[in-house]
């Protein structure tokens, strides 16, 4: 599929809900996409950790570099954690959506966490305008990039619904063609946010106790539904777990396993 191809049915995908699993390589990529998924994403987390760094530590060239291989990996859409847009300003969002559409990218998401542990959020204004101006950028591509916006009160120390509501809001108004609050604790909670917005909105499944099935979030109005670093996690407990056998029992059981 071309890159316009690509981005017209990724955004045809969320008409009802659908799996977007995250890859950590392109040949992870290719053995989801190997299995029949519609559609693949990146992880930030999963994306450092290959590099041996913590989340957060990839430059702005380092994800453009590892988005771009996945999406060369594949012909299915992909669409990229891109942080906050490796920068604070509106500008900085709109130039990683800019690279992000360069690259083949079916869509992108920016999110309201600031990296600053005195103040892990952005204000709602400043965050709205960020959005705005990542959507403005997704709006000048040549094909439709679907934006998705990020509230990550739930993951930052402000589980407060409310006020995670309100920023999906503007982040809708702004133009932003999915919503997603990473962390969300229970059925009632993506139940309220999916009611609050008419967009499509997305969940991420990651978390032990605050993971739910694809029959409860699709009642519960979830339109997408990706895995974090969590199928990375998984491959790497397998490799671990092979390696502390051969380096504590002197034995290769993990063999039969495979």
């Amino acid at each position: 599929m071309t890159p316009q191809d690509k981005a017209v049915h990724f955004k045809s995908l969320h008409a009802k809900a659908f799996l977007m699993p995250n890859a950590w390589d392109a040949g992870s990529a290719k053995m989801l996409a190997g299995l029949g998924f519609q559609a693949l994403a990146t992880s930030s987390g999963a994306a450092a950790g290959v590099l041996g760094r913590k989340d957060g530590q990839l430059t702005r060239a380092e994800a453009i570099a590892h988005a771009r291989a996945i999406v060369e990996s594949v012909d299915i859409p992909v669409s990229a954690d891109l942080e906050n847009g490796f920068g604070h300003t509106p500008e900085d969002a709109a130039e990683t959506i800019r690279q992000a559409t360069a690259i083949g990218l079916a869509g992108g998401s920016i999110e309201d966490a600031s990296g600053d542990a005195a103040k892990p959020l952005y204000d709602i204004g400043h965050a709205t305008e960020r959005v705005a101006a990542a959507v403005a950028a997704a709006r000048a591509s040549r094909y439709p990039f679907t934006l998705t916006a990020r509230s990550e009160n739930y993951l930052r120390g402000n589980p407060d619904l409310d006020d995670t509501i309100r920023r999906l809001q503007a982040f809708e108004k702004a133009g932003a063609d999915v919503l997603f609050a990473p962390g969300l604790p229970d059925l009632a909670t993506v139940r309220a946010v999916c009611a609050a917005l008419s967009k499509p909105v997305n969940f991420m499944v990651g978390i032990k106790g605050k993971s739910f099935s694809v029959a409860e979030l699709e009642a519960a109005g979830v339109k997408r539904i990706s895995l974090a670093t969590s199928l990375y996690r998984a491959a790497m407990k397998g490799a671990r777990d092979a390696a502390q056998e051969v380096f504590e029992h002197g034995t290769f059981t993990y063999l039969d396993r495979l």
